[in-house]
């Protein structure tokens, strides 16, 4: 006689075997179902098991990303000292720099050209795949993303190395989860983990790095999903402090407390321009492409890369710090208090420079530039404070790090990885509530003017210009997602039954806390249930939409048309 564990097996692998394929069976897809089926039914287990992945995937996530990171800094540090030669030289050794231009120009565009999912920041990307909406060819973004965002970034572009590193961490984590075998789901996972390991490295910041991978890229903060990101996090953040140290990316040593008194006033009134001039700065990026729209560039990649290009080496001689990423710029202001038309042609310079530097898609982001401007943001307001004595020039820092937090936290819509980065990247905890407070304000000043944010604004961007891709239904499009029953989403106090399903997608189980739950039609799902779902990856981001809170929102999660 059988066993109800042994019934409740047979029926839960029919059932996925049905789901996997229309009539038979084969090897392949028997083990993606056991796979599946030990996972679920073995929760504690897989959960421990991610652990030890999380680990691999730091591992190899941090010294891939610590190579990049080593290679970005040597690639500027040649940057600065060929303009500091050509400077006073005859004017053939210009113009044979910026004939090497033209050929790093080409290099870029054949590398944009061999690898389009590597261009950009890559962080709309890794959303994408986590929602099922793309597909990575792992190992040739691998290489592009490297090559393409040493050279564009050391020839000048205004581009942060931490989109791409998000990136890096993504597929990296993405080739260990193919050569272990992995199934979909649990790839899922380790994609998030490996984001989380991105960020993490790039920023001498695993905090921020755990909280962004799920706030912004997972959008999920279940246990499965938060504990191999903290480990995949910690590790390469242990690795890359054995190789750079463990200096801030920021210097802003010994930062003085905030007062609690007018001050604060001072401190929301840097946020909420801080917050204009991220929504600005949105609506730039969201635009540029109507610039290289031109009849000048006639459609051609070449000449927006090659535009570019010749644009930084004429700022490499004119106004250098717009230059590369910009921390050192940042460096600068936090011990220098700069003459204020130099701080508002060095905003409008790189502000300009950044759009003219992402909107060629070459690989590289504008994480760091965004900062930047933030920062730049932040010294102009302190500037007119310190002028009508309303803040000692003690707090000019202060004031700079609120508004990048505000900056950032306007433009991505993630106030909590805004808030703890800045902390991390200064090294300074002790303005913890302040740089919250600075963020929300941002956040909803950001919401009141339409904004967009802006990592899923360039996906819904993305998914337009894609081609279309065959409807065909395939084993490997079929994968188990967890869904989250959020408060107030549509799922919430619903049977299982009077839930409007997307088509094609099987319900295998729903977990409350540390049970495990058949789940039949007279199911009452409560907020905090985790649905895991049999779907076509197609199906993802309607099914996501389900349990997140009902309120309008600028989100890529609704249904491809």
């Amino acid at each position: 006689m059988q066993t109800k564990e042994s019934k409740q097996k047979e029926t839960f692998l029919t059932r996925l075997r049905r789901s996997f394929l229309h009539v038979n069976s084969d090897k392949q897809t028997d083990s993606r179902i056991r796979q599946t089926y030990q996972s679920l039914s073995h929760w504690h287990d897989f959960q421990i098991k991610l652990f030890w992945e999380g680990i691999v995937v730091g591992i190899f996530s941090g010294l891939v990303i610590s190579f990049f990171r080593w290679a970005l800094t040597q690639a500027e540090m040649l940057r600065i000292l060929l303009y500091d030669y050509l400077t006073g030289r005859p004017d053939w050794y210009t113009g044979a720099w910026f004939a090497v231009l033209f050929a790093v120009a080409y290099v870029l565009y054949v590398l944009t050209k061999h690898e389009p999912m590597a261009g950009g920041s890559g962080i709309p990307q890794v959303k994408g795949v986590i929602l099922g909406l793309m597909r990575f060819n792992w190992f040739r973004i691998l290489y592009v993303k490297l090559a393409g965002g040493v050279i564009g970034l050391g020839a000048g572009l205004s581009l942060g190395r931490e989109g791409p590193s998000i990136q890096l961490g993504a597929v990296t984590a993405q080739g260990v989860s193919r050569f272990l075998g992995r199934s979909r789901m649990e790839e899922r996972y380790l994609i998030t983990s490996g984001a989380s390991a991105g960020l993490a490295t790039a920023f001498n910041a695993p905090l921020a790095g755990v909280i962004f991978s799920l706030e912004e890229i997972h959008r999920n903060f279940s246990a499965v999903v938060l504990l191999p990101a903290m480990t995949a996090a910690l590790t390469a953040t242990f690795i890359s402090r054995l190789i750079f140290g463990r200096d801030t990316i920021f210097s802003f040593y010994g930062l003085p407390p905030m007062p609690l008194d007018h001050h604060m006033v001072f401190a929301l009134l840097t946020a909420l321009i801080a917050g204009v001039a991220g929504v600005v700065f949105n609506k730039g990026l969201l635009n540029i492409h109507r610039f290289y729209d031109l009849k000048i560039f006639g459609g051609s990649l070449y000449r927006k890369i090659l535009f570019a290009i010749l644009c930084a080496g004429v700022l490499g001689f004119v106004l250098p710090p717009v230059l590369g990423g910009g921390n050192l710029l940042v460096n600068r202001l936090a011990v220098t208090t700069l003459p204020l038309d130099l701080l508002i042609l060095l905003l409008v310079g790189k502000f300009v420079f950044t759009l003219v530097s992402y909107g060629t898609g070459v690989p590289g982001g504008f994480f760091l530039p965004m900062l930047v401007l933030g920062a730049l943001t932040g010294s102009i307001c302190a500037h007119f404070l310190v002028a009508f004595g309303l803040i000692l020039p003690p707090h000019t820092p202060n004031v700079i790090i609120i508004a990048m937090a505000a900056f950032f936290a306007a433009s991505v819509r993630s106030p909590i990885t805004g808030t703890v980065l800045i902390c991390e990247m200064t090294g300074s905890f002790s303005h913890l509530m302040t740089l919250a407070m600075a963020s929300a304000l941002a956040y909803v000043v950001a919401e009141l003017l339409g904004g967009q944010p802006i990592y899923e604004a360039l996906l819904l961007n993305q998914l337009k210009n894609r081609r279309d891709e065959p409807e065909e239904e395939t084993i490997d499009s079929r994968t188990v997602i967890e869904v989250p029953v959020g408060s107030g989403s549509q799922l919430e106090n619903k049977r299982i039954s009077e839930i409007s399903w997307p088509p094609h997608v099987l319900l295998v189980d729903v977990k409350r806390g540390d049970r495990q739950i058949i789940p039949d039609g007279q199911v009452l799902l409560r907020p905090g249930d985790y649905l895991y779902i049999l779907a076509d990856e197609k199906s993802v981001p309607d099914l996501m939409k389900l349990g997140e809170e009902l309120q309008p929102r600028h989100d890529v999660r609704h249904r491809r048309k």
